[in-house]
């Protein structure tokens, strides 16, 4: 086993290097245009500090959007109002960008003109770091193939398809974090599980700031923990479920203060046009899907959660892919109803279910334990701890 994990170590090492090799030579003007909106946000944090999440266009007086949108050969460049993901808002009184507020943080972070290149880079280098805890961590044939195989291919995907957005990269990361919270969220028998559900609720409010789809990723949460107190109906599933709701709005910080400062309310974004039309099933959408690749993703992440349902050996687990199973349906169904099709939309959610899966096989080992384990939050029944 050791060598068989030095072996794929050095894998993911070859992959890592070659796709930082990769990212070395990208250009930050690459005619893609949400890419524009990402880097102004960030020019607007560097230049005003946290006064930058008011993205209005009256802040527009050094000409960096329209250099920007020059570099790439944009048509009307001189016309900020004509601006790719700018909208003006309802009172009509400025116009804005729509993106949230995250992805253009990170960037900020970095030296304007290098900044997309140490972005991939570090988040390419957390990826594989997941990645070999993963596959030193498993202590099984099964759970260490799994770690093997979905390692490689995880290290993979932060060129293809991770690199069509700047917002997949940060959100990749926190995809892999939050399903290995989520995952000992499950499989610990500890006492800090209300840390670890604030830890997911914050994870998850999070990634909204870097897309803001990325909130439906909480769907199957508070599907899972709001059945959980229907049903057991206890102080400690209700505390479970505030403790997340609570998280995801400490998450969600940003997003609604962004909201405020451009639209005049936290609860109301910039977005519109498409991407605020009410769902509906479209042939077109759902053929693309079909000949993409994440589809086959989609095909693996559900068989992977049925079968691991089946053969579990831990009842936590089953609990897991419970969620999991909820999770995947909830979003796939949303992206499925949205009139747009982009290579990377579901991705994250993929990501997030197929990591939660793997920590959870790799982190589990022995006999089945049944079902006498209780949901998060709630303690075993009294009959079950006089058997321990």
């Amino acid at each position: 086993m050791r060598a068989f994990k030095v072996l794929f170590s050095i894998v993911f090492l070859a992959i890592l290097a070659s796709n930082i090799r990769l990212v070395s030579h990208w250009s930050e003007s690459r005619g893609v245009y949400d890419d524009i909106c990402y880097l102004r946000q960030a020019h607007l944090f560097q230049r005003f500090g946290w006064h930058g999440l008011d993205t209005s266009l009256a802040h527009e007086t050094d000409g960096y959007l329209a250099g920007k949108l020059r570099s790439i050969d944009f048509p009307n460049w001189n016309e900020p109002t004509r601006a790719p993901c700018h909208t003006e808002i309802a009172d009509g009184s400025k116009w804005v960008m729509t993106p949230p507020p995250g992805t253009g943080f990170v960037l900020a972070l970095f030296p304007e003109g290098f900044q997309v290149i140490p972005l991939y880079a570090l988040a390419n280098v957390m990826i594989g770091g997941f990645a070999l805890y993963g596959l030193w961590r498993a202590r099984e044939a099964g759970s260490l193939t799994l770690a093997a195989l979905f390692g490689a291919l995880s290290i993979t995907f932060m060129i293809n398809p991770a690199k069509a957005s700047y917002s997949m990269a940060p959100t990749m990361v926190v995809c892999a974090l939050a399903g290995l919270v989520t995952a000992r969220l499950f499989v610990d028998e500890g006492r800090r599980r209300l840390m670890m559900i604030a830890a997911v609720g914050i994870l998850l409010g999070l990634s909204a700031s870097f897309r803001i789809a990325n909130v439906i990723l909480s769907a199957g949460y508070f599907l899972f923990f709001g059945l959980s107190f229907l049903i057991w109906r206890t102080r400690e599933t209700f505390v479970a479920g505030l403790t997340l709701g609570l998280a995801f709005l400490v998450g969600l910080l940003p997003v609604f203060a962004a909201n405020l400062v451009n639209s005049g309310h936290p609860l109301v974004s910039a977005y519109g046009g498409q991407d605020t039309a009410a769902p509906h099933l479209d042939p077109a959408v759902l053929r693309a899907y079909l000949r993409d690749t994440q589809f086959p993703l989609m095909v693996i992440a559900c068989a992977w959660t049925a079968l691991l349902w089946r053969f579990a050996n831990h009842a936590g687990v089953r609990q897991l892919t419970l969620l999991v199973g909820a999770n995947l349906a909830l979003n796939l169904a949303f992206f499925a109803t949205h009139p747009v099709f982009t290579p990377y939309y579901i991705i994250p959610i993929l990501m997030l279910s197929l990591w939660t899966l793997l920590f959870a096989a790799v982190f589990t080992r022995g006999p089945v334990q049944g079902f006498d384990r209780a949901p998060p939050g709630r303690p075993r029944p009294p009959e079950m701890l006089s058997r321990v």
